[in-house]
């Protein structure tokens, strides 16, 4: 297949993969997609992102205004301001502030849903996005690059975006580049539909705010707000009519983290359980917590409950300047801990379509865009790196320390 200009292939369909090609795209970049995930929909990968001004910033540079409007209308409606810290009794502890330019603003987009974003960031674009094609392996060729696909299809064009992930298999072909280390943490995700019952339960320190309960024993629990300003497919329906977005009602997005040391179980059994049973292991490890926090713990969806391991790339390198290009979290995974992963990687994705864009007109060599882009990514996705990593630090203590004794900066 002949296409002019520059042929872009990007494995991995997540936020950064979707925004990149929204804005190759709108550059007039031909690109395609091949997300392993079967739809848009496919796996649980957390609920409410945090962005940034950064992160909104990318946004709006790379997707067209009237996905952005898509966006910004199914945004969370931002009750309280910055970050609440409690120990597990509910008495207020330090917590860091966080200055944001946009608090005034009413169509600022600085908390979303995962999969209603990704559904906007769709829209428009999906005749380039192939879901249910994993890209399992490459090779750089005089050509260009041509992609093995799952399914025994192959795929060649001018640069392949590895955009696939902590998992990446493209990144596994780079065995030069820093692990990806495990912090030692585990995190179970959870989800709490914001019924009228729970919204009765929920202590007021934490219902409208971004709030850490921080544990003595070490564990650590994350609760946010998602309360969209109208729902999905009513937004859809008048900014984009025929466009599926799935309906998404208001809820609660939990983080319990603890130590994989205090966890009694291999990762290997915590992975196997049931959504039911690791609530299970929420619930009794907040056994002695303050009840109006356990109550609403009790509320929990099973079916919305997964565990991952913590894991950080430190140093955050660049790969080399040949047409493999990383994009997210292949080149630079960070624990949650600052709500700064998503925002990099979209990011990187406003970054490299001005790089790639610029060597599409013919105005810049491929190898001198790369290395700009990715020296760039270095700088700022080290400071995110290191960002989560304090944040970690602060929020979730050693076993052998209590609260207190942590540092206040």
């Amino acid at each position: 297949m002949s296409w002019p200009g520059l042929r872009v292939l990007v494995a991995g369909g997540g936020i950064g993969g979707l925004c990149l090609a929204q804005g190759l795209r709108a550059a007039g970049v031909s690109v395609r997609v091949f997300e392993r995930d079967t739809s848009v929909a496919g796996r649980n990968q957390g609920y409410r992102l945090h962005i940034s001004p950064e992160g909104e910033r990318a946004l709006r540079e790379c997707l067209p205004e009237r996905v952005v409007r898509l966006i910004s209308g199914t945004a969370n409606v931002r009750h309280g301001a910055g970050l609440s810290a409690y120990d597990e009794h509910l008495s207020p502890r330090w917590a860091p502030a966080f200055e944001d330019p946009r608090a005034a603003d009413p169509q600022k987009i600085d908390s979303v849903d995962r999969v209603t974003l990704r559904h906007a960031l769709l829209a428009g674009i999906e005749d380039v996005v192939q879901f249910g094609r994993t890209v399992v392996g490459h090779e750089v060729t005089p050509g260009g690059v041509t992609v093995r696909l799952a399914d025994g299809a192959t795929e060649t064009g001018d640069v392949l975006v590895a955009a696939d992930g902590a998992g990446s298999r493209i990144r596994e072909r780079h065995p030069g580049l820093a692990s990806h280390a495990d912090l030692g943490i585990r995190t179970i995700f959870g989800r709490i539909p914001m019924t009228p019952r729970v919204q009765a339960l929920v202590s007021p320190e934490l219902r409208d705010r971004f709030s850490y309960v921080i544990g003595s024993d070490g564990h650590h629990l994350g609760l946010m707000p998602m309360v969209f300003r109208e729902p999905p497919p009513v937004v859809a329906g008048r900014l984009w009519p025929g466009l599926a977005m799935a309906p998404a009602g208001d809820y609660y997005m939990c983080v319990f983290n603890l130590h994989a040391d205090r966890l009694g179980t291999s990762d290997d059994e915590l992975f196997r359980l049931s959504g039911t049973d690791l609530w299970r292991l929420v619930t009794d490890r907040t056994a002695g917590w303050h009840p109006g926090v356990r109550e609403i713990l009790g509320y929990a969806d099973p079916a919305a409950s997964f565990a991952v391991a913590l894991r950080a790339t430190d140093p955050v390198v660049p790969w080399d300047t040949g047409p493999v290009i990383p994009l997210g979290d292949a080149a630079h995974t960070m624990p949650p801990s600052g709500g700064v992963g998503a925002n990099t990687a979209l990011r990187d994705a406003s970054a490299l379509t001005t790089a790639l864009a610029g060597v599409d007109r013919g105005e810049r060599d491929l190898a001198d865009a790369v290395a700009d882009y990715q020296a760039a990514m270095v700088g700022y996705a080290t400071d995110a790196l290191q960002l989560s990593l304090r944040i970690l630090r602060w929020s979730i203590p050693s076993p052998d320390e209590h609260p207190a004794a942590h540092p206040r900066r």
